[in-house]
């Protein structure tokens, strides 16, 4: 987060505040090296509740809240490196404009809102798996959820996690994350492909 830290300092003085939420069912032990030499406060959602609400699918993402409690800006993927996301939010500190609207031009590809939400009730069942070390239950649960929402990245990231702990050490290894979702997102087209059927009980091929 030091790219956040910068522009704490910078616009602290002019009424601004930063309340960092990391999205991570691993909780805050896993979290806390992330948050070093930050002086704003982090805090730790462990059940996908902020990304459920806002219907974001990956991390991270930015919204600015006015004194009066009002939205004033909704930004997935907001990237603290790109000079127009940063821009637009300073443009909101200093009032010069009222909002800040992006055009991204981006879908759920046709999910409804039944497999959103039994997407979110597998992911929060696989988390509970994982928290009693049970993986393989956690895993299924979490599969189910991915091939319901395969859009959602902080679901996949989570499967990640259990099957490949030791590409989660101190540094991210973006260039196996990018390999990884591009090989996975191959053979859940396929399977969606041969008429996969998912349900409360899971996802299954049909006649199998």
């Amino acid at each position: 987060m030091p790219g956040w830290q910068e522009v704490y300092e910078k616009n602290k003085d002019n009424n601004f505040e930063i309340l960092s939420v990391a999205v991570d069912g691993q909780g805050p032990d896993v979290v806390k090296p992330f948050t070093e030499g930050i002086s704003f406060p982090t805090l730790v959602d462990t059940n996908n509740t902020l990304v459920n609400m806002f219907g974001f699918k990956v991390v991270p993402n930015g919204i600015f809240i006015d004194e009066d409690g009002r939205i004033r800006m909704i930004k997935e993927r907001f990237n603290v490196e790109n000079s127009d996301h940063v821009n637009a939010v300073e443009r909101l500190i200093h009032r010069e404009v009222e909002t800040v609207e992006f055009n991204d031009g981006e879908s759920d590809q046709g999910v409804s809102d039944l497999q959103l939400q039994l997407a979110q009730t597998k992911y929060k069942l696989g988390m509970e798996y994982a928290k009693q070390n049970l993986n393989d239950e956690a895993l299924q649960e979490l599969d189910d959820a991915i091939l319901l929402d395969p859009d959602n990245f902080t679901i996949r990231k989570q499967r990640w996690y259990i099957r490949y702990p030791e590409k989660f050490g101190a540094e991210i290894d973006f260039e196996w994350q990018k390999e990884q979702l591009e090989k996975e997102k191959k053979l859940e087209e396929e399977r969606r492909s041969k008429g996969l059927v998912c349900g409360p009980d899971g996802c299954f091929l049909p006649n199998n």
